[in-house]
């Protein structure tokens, strides 16, 4: 049977001598860019995005930018809520800002919607699963969560609230005000509302790079952030990042 390998609970310092740092940096960057180019892949599949896609591509149709600079822009104004909340991003959080934009940009690019109505939704499923994976591979890294992700687990922290609860309300915001700036809400949203959690359940276990038993000092201060949190079960429609 194959051995489950846990998530630890490291705080940014930890991250980086947890040990196969080249391993991870590799294994947390091509988690990255696959995840941008999902999103571009929902985006040419008109079908609907998930809620922070949503939100980015409602945003980006009202200002000179890029629907990749737009995820950039919004990521870091999410880091810096991490401040109040007394979190610390990791390399991976920090990376997962810049890259996934670019990748999603870089994607948009290359990727033309198709004509077809069966290949639309056949690029949307395949969009969704690809998230799936590089979520796992990204979270996988022991080397951070996302900004969006560090959010939900931070205010949950500080409120005392549940993750369901704060995630639930924070992703039905952003979907509703990006619905209302014209962001793409459809099939794909249900979809991959009912779909990410459980398909980053079976892929991060499987992703998930092995630290061994004990991977650090006794003497480091425990991590303030909560690495397996992205993973839990999505009640309502979510992006991941």
């Amino acid at each position: 049977m194959r051995r489950r390998v846990p998530l630890a609970n490291l705080s940014p310092r930890q991250q980086l001598r947890a040990g196969r740092l080249p391993r991870r940096t590799g294994q947390l960057l091509v988690g990255l860019v696959l995840y941008g180019v999902s999103m571009a892949m929902m985006i040419r599949s008109t079908r609907g995005l998930g809620p922070w896609d949503v939100f980015h591509a409602g945003l980006a149709t009202h200002v000179p930018l890029t629907f990749g600079q737009v995820t950039i822009i919004v990521g870091a104004l999410v880091l810096l809520l991490w401040v109040p909340l007394r979190q610390w991003p990791g390399l991976g959080t920090v990376a997962n800002v810049v890259v996934i934009g670019l990748a999603a940009d870089a994607g948009l690019a290359l990727i033309a919607p198709p004509h077809a109505l069966w290949a639309r939704v056949l690029l949307l499923a395949s969009g969704i699963v690809l998230n799936g994976v590089a979520g796992g591979l990204y979270i996988g890294s022991q080397l951070g969560p996302g900004p969006r992700d560090g959010l939900m687990t931070g205010l949950a922290r500080r409120t005392g609230l549940s993750i369901r609860l704060v995630r639930t309300t924070i992703e039905v915001v952003v979907l509703l005000i990006g619905w209302l700036l014209g962001g793409s809400v459809g099939l794909g949203t249900v979809l991959y509302a009912v779909s990410i959690g459980p398909l980053v359940q079976f892929f991060l276990p499987r992703l998930t790079v092995d630290l061994g038993t004990d991977p650090i000092d006794d003497e480091l201060e425990p991590a303030p952030v909560a690495a397996a949190a992205p993973v839990a079960p999505l009640p309502a429609p979510c992006l991941g990042d």
